[in-house]
C-alpha cells in the first residue's frame, strides 16, 4: 500500500508538471523592454532599480542595454552590475548621443539638471520613451525648450514621465482629485510650501579647475543645479502649481548666502508667489545646520486644509484599476512609465514639470535681484524683459559639449539690488 501511495504521488507530480508547461512558456514570452541610462550616479542607479521593481509589478521584464555618463568609469561600473558589455558603456560629453544610437526603447535621464532638457529633447527626436528627473532645466530658455520637446513627444505618440514623485503617489493623486478637481474643500485661500533642512554637499571649498571638477560637484553650482530652490524645492512648488492648476503670475523673494563654504549658491530663499485671484503661496527653503527644519506643504481652503496627501475621499478615482500600486513613489514613477508604454497610451508630463521649474526659477531670479519677477517676463512675452526671457546660465550644456567652459568663481554670489545674475 505504501508503494502505491508513492506511485500515485509521483503520478500527480508528473501530471501537474505537464500541465504547468504552458504557463512557463507564457511567462518566458513576457514583454521585455530595452532600457538605457544616462547619468550613472546614485539617483540614476536608483532609477534602474526602481524600473526593475516596477516591471515585476506589471509582469514584464526590462533589460539594460546601454549606460552613459560624463565619467565613463561610472558607466562601466553600472554596465558590469547589469551585464552590459563595455562597448555599450559610454563616457564624455557626447555619451548621450552614443546611448541614443543604441536599440534602447526607453531612456532614463538622471544627470545634472542643466542637461535634462537637452537630453530629453534628443531622446524624443530619436523616438525614445523616457523618464527624466526633476527639474527639467535651470533657466527660462531651457524651460521653453523642454515644453517644445514635450509637444514633439505628443505628436510622436511617446511616453515622457518625470521625477516629481508626489504626482505619482496614490495618496496625492486621490487628494488632488477630491480637492482640486471635485472641490471637496471649497475655494483655495492660500498656503505655504517648504524644504528647510540642514547643510548638504561640499563642506570645504572645491576650487574647480576643469569641467570634470564642476560635473563631479554639480550640486554646488547654480549653472548645473539651478540652486537648491530649483533642484530640491521644486517638489513642493510643483504641488502648489498642480493643486492650483497653473503657475504663479509673479514672485517677490529674498535670500542670501550665510554659511555655505563651497560653490556659488544661496543658503536660503523666501518667496511670495502670487497665483492671482488673491491666492498667495509662501515658499521657503534653507540648507543650514542647527536651524528649524520642515519639508512639506499646507494648502488652506474655505472648508479645511490639506498637505496634499491626507485623502479627502474623491467621488471618482482618476487611477486606472489595472495600475499596480507600488510601496514607493519612486517605483510608482516607473510603473506609470511602463504601464503607458505597454498600453500604447502616449503621455507628456514634461509640460507640467517645465511650468513648475519655471516657477522655481522665477523665485530664484527675484531673490538674486531683489525685484518682482513676472511670468510674462520669463515665459510669456519676449519683449517685456528680454534679459530675463533670454536668460541662459553659463556655462551652458553646449559649452560643456564643445569644450568652451569658463569656470565660475567660487563663493561669489549675486547681491540683491547691487549685483544680479
Amino acid at each position: 500500500m505504501e508503494g502505491e501511495k508513492v506511485n500515485r504521488r509521483e503520478f500527480v507530480k508528473a501530471t501537474m508538471a505537464t500541465l504547468a508547461i504552458p504557463k512557463i512558456l507564457v511567462a518566458k514570452q513576457r514583454r521585455t523592454f530595452k532600457v538605457a541610462l544616462i547619468g550613472c550616479g546614485g539617483r540614476g542607479r536608483g532609477a534602474v532599480r526602481d524600473i526593475h521593481e516596477a516591471a515585476k509589478l506589471l509582469g514584464v521584464e526590462v533589460k539594460m542595454v546601454a549606460f552613459g555618463d560624463w565619467f565613463r568609469e561610472r558607466a562601466l561600473a553600472a554596465g558590469k552590475e547589469y551585464g552590459v558589455p563595455p562597448e555599450r558603456c559610454f563616457g564624455g560629453p557626447t555619451a548621450y548621443r552614443e546611448v541614443l544610437a543604441t536599440d534602447a526603447e526607453i531612456l532614463l535621464i538622471a544627470t545634472a539638471p542643466a542637461f535634462h532638457c537637452v537630453f530629453a529633447e534628443a531622446a524624443i527626436k530619436a523616438g525614445k520613451h523616457l523618464f527624466v528627473e526633476k527639474p527639467i532645466a535651470v533657466d527660462p530658455v531651457g524651460c521653453r525648450r523642454a515644453i517644445a520637446a514635450g509637444e514633439e513627444a505628443e505628436r510622436k505618440g511617446l511616453v515622457a514621465v518625470v521625477g516629481t514623485q508626489m504626482r505619482h503617489d496614490h495618496n496625492f493623486i486621490l487628494t488632488h482629485q477630491a480637492v482640486a478637481v471635485e472641490g471637496a474643500l471649497g475655494r483655495l485661500y492660500g498656503g505655504r510650501v517648504s524644504f528647510c533642512i540642514g547643510h548638504m554637499f561640499a563642506t570645504k571649498p572645491i576650487n574647480p579647475q576643469t569641467p570634470d571638477d564642476l560635473i563631479r560637484t554639480w550640486q554646488n553650482w547654480v549653472c548645473l543645479s539651478g540652486d537648491h530652490i530649483v533642484e530640491q524645492h521644486i517638489h513642493n512648488i510643483d504641488v502648489a502649481c498642480w493643486f492650483i492648476g497653473h503657475p504663479p503670475i509673479s514672485a517677490v523673494g529674498f535670500g542670501f548666502r550665510a554659511r555655505r563654504p563651497a560653490g556659488d549658491q544661496y543658503d536660503f530663499f523666501s518667496v511670495d508667489y502670487d497665483f492671482g485671484d488673491g491666492i498667495h503661496i509662501h515658499s521657503m527653503c534653507r540648507q543650514i545646520n542647527g536651524c528649524w527644519s520642515w519639508v512639506g506643504q499646507e494648502l488652506v481652503y474655505e472648508k479645511g486644509r490639506t498637505n496634499g496627501a491626507d485623502l479627502p475621499k474623491p467621488r471618482n478615482s482618476p487611477i486606472q484599476p489595472d495600475v499596480p500600486r507600488a510601496q514607493s513613489p519612486y517605483v510608482q514613477e516607473h510603473v506609470h512609465l511602463l504601464y503607458h508604454v505597454l498600453k500604447g497610451k502616449p503621455l507628456n508630463q514634461i509640460r507640467g514639470l517645465a511650468l513648475s521649474t519655471a516657477a522655481a526659477i522665477m523665485g530664484r531670479i527675484s531673490a538674486y535681484t531683489g525685484k518682482m519677477v513676472t511670468w510674462d517676463e520669463i515665459m510669456g512675452d519676449p519683449n517685456k524683459n528680454p534679459a530675463l526671457y533670454n536668460l541662459q546660465l553659463k556655462p551652458t550644456p553646449k559649452d560643456f559639449e564643445q569644450g568652451t567652459v569658463e569656470i565660475p568663481q567660487e563663493n561669489i554670489v549675486p547681491v540683491p539690488g547691487v549685483q544680479a545674475r
